[in-house]
């Protein structure tokens, strides 16, 4: 985030009175101006003194508004420009914007009015300097394919996805639905030595027990109602390559034993056949689900579980990694408005970090998917996101118990923190306290 700072301005009018008026205004709330009424000068101070705004008249000499624009983008290009004009000059003023300024403010002027636009341009410049920002933070990440994160935790799980790519070992990730476990999948198998071979997934939660088989295995003519051909399972799509198996525990007791076989001596039949065939597949399961519980409740094998976990990958839910909350929504904004890039507002950015994101990565990109859809002038407002995301003065007006007021509290720190020491910090608890109480309201 920009820190919160004066701006700072640099106001070019060869009008006296006007000069001294807009420095009077924005000094009134808290502006850092320099005044001149000469072009030359204000060239010259560009170059010794940073600037984040320019007011800039358009009618001056020697030097117009037009050839200021230009050199102060060539010598100064991160300053947000504004173009003072008259009535008669909208046309050069709206040429101006074209050519990079922010906006054109228009002679005669109210106080309030100045005041109004100021904050609206410096609100501009910190957007698009925030936008930069978090570019130059995406860039500078590690190369993790299309997982986007700068949490250690995930940078430390990616790292050791990194490690064992190129092995054939089996991998098991788990995570909430939405955390990105798909992408962690292919990014293994895009690190591998199996790369330039076929990457072929299956939710083995969307089919019925006696589809799933024959989509797994594959099946021969008239195995069942329905097969009027041979058909390829995933399997054999996947020869040579990787096959990720999501919702692994979604499967059948009876389809888990012919997994299991595969797994051990890399053979399989076809659903209706009798002999059997080869396969070379690196398999990735993926479960939103808590095996260890699936196994004690009888579900899941406990010889497939072994086979499966020999490296076990947790991703972790967005609400634990806020600090990835910036870099995804801008990622997403990007994605979906490429050809004409958008910027979120501090409200909405501020409503993106609050809310707790059930639904994961999937569900805030389908946030900002509908926000680029909605959004209007360039920018993102907290009112073109879901309902649910906006934030709801009155909320904390209702009555709530004291326990739900304690809750909600510690819901924000925690999507404002990077960690769970440093919520504990903010709290002002210790981190064992603050465990009991995520515990206690299922956090």
């Amino acid at each position: 985030m920009i820190p919160v700072r004066a701006p700072r301005v640099l106001v070019v009018d060869d009008e006296v009175h006007i000069l001294k008026t807009i420095g009077i205004c924005l000094e009134s709330i808290g502006f850092v101006v320099t005044l001149t009424a000469k072009p030359q000068e204000a060239l010259e101070l560009i170059k010794k003194e940073p600037f984040d705004l320019a007011f800039v008249d358009l009618r001056m000499q020697p030097i117009d508004g037009m050839e200021m624009l230009q050199r102060l983008r060539q010598t100064s290009p991160q300053i947000t420009v504004v173009i003072i004009t008259a009535h008669g000059s909208i046309d050069s003023a709206v040429e101006a914007i074209k050519k990079g300024a922010y906006h054109y403010l228009q002679k005669p002027f109210d106080f309030k009015e100045l005041q109004i636009f100021a904050q609206k341009a410096w609100e501009y410049h910190q957007l698009v300097h925030e936008v930069s920002e978090l570019r130059r933070q995406v860039s500078e990440l590690p190369e993790t394919g299309q997982f986007i994160t700068r949490n250690p935790d995930m940078l430390s799980l990616m790292e050791l996805a990194d490690r064992v790519a190129e092995s054939n070992i089996s991998v098991l990730i788990e995570g909430e639905s939405g955390t990105g476990k798909e992408l962690i999948a292919h990014f293994i198998h895009e690190r591998s030595s199996r790369s330039h071979k076929p990457f072929i997934k299956i939710n083995c939660a969307a089919l019925p027990e006696e589809l799933l088989e024959s989509e797994l295995f594959g099946h021969i003519k008239g195995a069942f109602t329905g097969a009027v051909r041979d058909r390829q399972g995933r399997f054999e799509l996947a020869d040579g390559g990787t096959i990720f198996l999501d919702e692994i525990a979604e499967i059948p007791p009876a389809i888990q034993a012919k997994l299991l076989r595969v797994i051990q001596s890399k053979e399989f039949e076809r659903v209706g056949e009798s002999s059997s065939r080869k396969v070379d597949v690196r398999i990735i399961a993926a479960t939103n689900r808590n095996l260890e519980e699936a196994l004690r409740e009888g579900s899941f094998r406990d010889d497939l579980f072994y086979r499966l976990n020999a490296v076990r990958l947790k991703a972790k839910p967005l609400r634990e990694r806020p600090e990835d909350i910036p870099l995804l929504a801008h990622h997403f904004v990007t994605k979906f408005s490429a050809e004409a890039p958008l910027v979120i507002s501090p409200q909405a950015m501020k409503a993106l970090r609050f809310y707790r994101w059930s639904g994961n990565v999937r569900e805030l990109e389908n946030a900002m998917e509908r926000a680029v859809l909605l959004a209007q002038h360039g920018v993102i407002e907290a009112s073109h996101l879901p309902e649910e995301v906006q934030p709801h003065a009155g909320a904390m007006h209702t009555a709530m118990t004291l326990e739900e007021v304690e809750k909600l509290h510690i819901i924000q720190v925690l999507q404002q923190c990077s960690d769970y020491d440093e919520a504990a910090k903010t709290l002002g608890i210790d981190p064992a306290t603050l465990w009991r109480k995520r515990k206690k309201y299922g956090l």
